[in-house]
């Protein structure tokens, strides 16, 4: 329950067609995951964090806001906790009062309507109007930060959840490259690259152009298109995506997918991550 707030690079981006059957060792390999849950995986180091597709989808808007406004990674990190701890990462139509979405935002304090506080790309931007108004929020103890913006009955319990945020923020924001896999089910539908533009620009400003199957983007820095690409990869359930290659290196859906596997594109300051969508 929070209180009110204070008033070129090149990305492609294509779905790839699911095959009937997988061949060889990581064909077997994908066999077998499919038949378990849905999961992603973020990796920095020797920590490892599991969330689901719609966690790891949500935390990575909350990330990519974070890098749109040009915010250090730390406040992806209180961000992420502090939704962690409201909603579990899901955007809830309900909670305490009248409480609602990603950050338990309440209307009656001043937050925004109720449509506009479950619809995560303003429920972030809404949580960093408050956060860069809290004095020494770039170096203040995370809990403390997360408090001073969300005036919680439970002030210390977000320092609960900072270590698997501190993990997550430095994958989805690009610190950490290839730091992300999801393992998922088939895609459900075709892909559509017009769609995933549309959608991306209410996310980030990074131009992209739809091409048929493709779509690509364009940022200025290794770690932005590692954004991106995180942001294609944890996103790859609800657009369909499956596949997306950056920097030299390969996600794939349907083989080893918690993992990225070096490719033949070059590692170079271009960047492609490729999905090919269904027609």
């Amino acid at each position: 329950m929070s209180a009110m707030p204070s008033p070129a690079r090149t990305v492609t981006v294509a779905a790839l067609a699911v095959g009937a059957a997988v061949a060889g060792i990581f064909g077997a390999t994908w066999t077998v995951d499919q038949l378990r849950s849905p999961t992603c995986e973020f990796a920095v180091g020797d920590s490892t964090e599991s969330f689901s597709p719609e966690q790891s989808a949500n935390a990575s808007t909350i990330s990519m806001i974070a890098v749109e406004r040009g915010l250090a990674p730390r406040a992806a990190t209180i961000a992420i906790a502090t939704a962690i701890q409201e909603s579990k990462l899901v955007n809830i139509n309900y909670g305490d009062a009248d409480s609602l979405g990603l950050f338990q935002q309440r209307p009656s304090q001043g937050w925004g309507s109720e449509e506009e506080v479950t619809d995560p790309v303003y429920a972030a931007n809404a949580f960093y109007d408050a956060l860069v108004q809290v004095d020494g929020w770039e170096n203040g103890v995370v809990t403390e930060v997360a408090q001073e913006v969300q005036r919680s009955a439970f002030p210390t319990a977000y320092a609960d959840h900072e270590p698997e945020a501190r993990v997550a923020a430095s994958v989805l924001t690009g610190e950490t490259p290839a730091g992300v896999g999801c393992r998922l089910d088939g895609p459900s539908a075709a892909g559509s690259a017009t769609e995933t533009s549309t959608k991306a620009a209410n996310y980030f400003g990074y131009s992209s152009v739809p091409d048929g199957n493709t779509l690509t983007f364009t940022t200025s820095t290794n770690s932005q298109a590692w954004a991106v690409a995180s942001w294609g990869v944890t996103h790859a359930e609800t657009e369909n995506i499956t596949a997306v290659m950056v920097d030299g290196q390969t996600w794939q859906r349907d083989s080893d997918p918690l993992t990225w596997a070096s490719d033949d594109s070059g590692v170079s300051n271009d960047v492609t991550v490729v999905f090919e969508f269904a027609t």
